[in-house]
């Protein structure tokens, strides 16, 4: 699980979303550039669980969407070598 909660995707989303957290605690006012910072926050880190959830279900042997860039394959074979020692 380690693997899946320490992956760049997921920690670059978190730290960007702190970054976030203390420009809100400013005195500045909401603008439509802070919103798009928002959006797109929130949008990398729906990419970023995507991503993990493809992997896990990869590594698992269980169907992955088309567009996923996750090798199926590849991680159930790795999982297996895994439980065979």
């Amino acid at each position: 699980m380690r693997k899946y909660l320490f992956g760049t995707g997921l920690f670059s989303a978190i730290t960007g979303g702190v970054t976030l957290l203390r420009s809100a605690r400013s005195d500045e006012p909401f603008t439509w550039r802070t919103a798009l910072a928002w959006l797109s926050w929130g949008i990398t880190m729906a990419l970023a669980i995507g991503a993990v959830v493809d992997s896990y279900r990869g590594a698992r042997g269980r169907l992955v969407a088309d567009d996923s860039n996750v090798d199926r394959d590849k991680l159930f074979a790795e999982r297996v070598k895994r439980n065979r020692r």
